[in-house]
């Protein structure tokens, strides 16, 4: 019986939306440096003829394993046309149902990881914007936030190789 779904292994052979977006609305770093994947999520957000705002564009650039970079690919894909309430609402269980078959515990991190950045893209926006960031949204930003200076006293100097390699 094969680890991964096909959904998995197709995400990671043919990744869709990879790269930058130039003018990002919002951008957000994730990563675990212990286990060595990095990722980063660009979002362009406009208004709707509603007045919403909507996730135009999502893209990524991630380093790591089968699962962070499907994750990323099926994320970014996922958070297109959604509004950015619709998109705070997506939880680590929507992705792993997405991807077809439940993951291997030692892998489930990678499904925060991607959500993690996705959650930092949309906090930078409303930085950016100056916009009342939701009180779940400041929750979670600080939340990764100390993970990741957590991660970082451990590791000193990885930060700034991070960085280099996600330049």
């Amino acid at each position: 019986m094969p680890l991964y779904s096909k959904k998995i292994i197709d995400h990671f052979k043919k990744p869709k939306n990879v790269g930058k977006i130039k003018g990002a609305s919002g951008q957000g770093e994730a990563g675990n440096l212990s286990c060595g994947d990095l990722m980063r999520i660009y979002l362009k957000i406009e208004k709707n003829k509603k007045g919403q705002e909507v996730i135009k564009e999502a893209r990524f650039e991630t380093l790591g394993c089968i699962v962070a970079i499907a994750n990323s690919s099926l994320l970014t894909s996922m958070v297109k046309g959604k509004t950015l309430k619709e998109a705070l609402k997506l939880t680590k269980d929507d992705l792993i149902k997405a991807l077809g078959k439940p993951l291997p515990p030692f892998k489930t991190h990678c499904s925060l990881l991607a959500l993690d950045a996705l959650f930092e893209a949309i906090y930078d926006y409303y930085k950016k914007k100056r916009k009342k960031i939701p009180l779940e949204l400041e929750k979670e930003h600080k939340r990764i936030s100390k993970a990741r200076e957590e991660v970082e006293k451990r590791y000193k100097g990885l930060r700034d190789l991070e960085r280099k390699i996600l330049k």
